[in-house]
C-alpha cells in the first residue's frame, strides 16, 4: 500500500516548478502502478504551451477557471471545476489560467519519473526503457 499526502509531496523532490506551473508528482514510475498521478497548478494569468509526444494525459479541474486551445483545430474549450479533458492523441495545446490559479488532477501514461520539465517543443522527454 502507498499512502502519501499532498503536503508531504510538496515538501520533497516530487514538487517541480516552472514559471507558469507547479506539478506535485504524488505517484511516479518507480511506484510501479503503470501511470503517474500529479496535482498541477497553472498559475493565474498565464499560458503554457504543451505537446506530450510520448505520454497520454487525463486532466480533471479541481478549482479555478481557464481554457484549453487545441492547436490542430484552433478550438477553445472552457475549463471549470468538474471539467475533464483528455489528450488522447498527443494533442498540441495551450492551457490558459484566468485570474486565479487553475488546480488540476493529472494522470499520465506511461508514468513520468518525476523530474521531467517541458522541452522547447512543449513535450516531456520519452520515458526510459524498462
Amino acid at each position: 500500500m502507498i499512502v502519501r499526502t499532498l503536503q508531504d509531496c510538496e515538501n520533497s523532490g516530487r514538487c517541480v516548478r516552472s514559471e507558469t506551473w507547479q506539478s506535485v508528482r504524488m505517484l511516479l514510475a518507480d511506484d510501479a502502478m503503470g501511470f503517474s498521478f500529479h496535482i498541477t497548478t497553472i498559475f493565474a494569468n498565464t499560458e503554457t504551451r504543451m505537446h506530450y509526444k510520448h505520454h497520454l494525459e487525463s486532466v480533471y479541474c479541481i478549482s479555478g477557471t481557464g481554457s484549453i486551445v487545441d492547436l490542430a483545430t484552433g478550438e477553445r474549450h472552457p475549463i471549470t471545476p468538474g471539467t475533464l479533458y483528455v489528450l488522447n492523441h498527443h494533442d498540441k495545446h495551450i492551457l490558459y489560467a484566468d485570474d486565479e490559479d487553475l488546480v488540476l488532477a493529472c494522470v499520465f501514461n506511461p508514468p513520468v519519473t518525476g523530474q521531467e520539465v517541458h522541452g522547447e517543443d512543449g513535450a516531456y522527454p520519452p520515458p526510459p526503457e524498462r
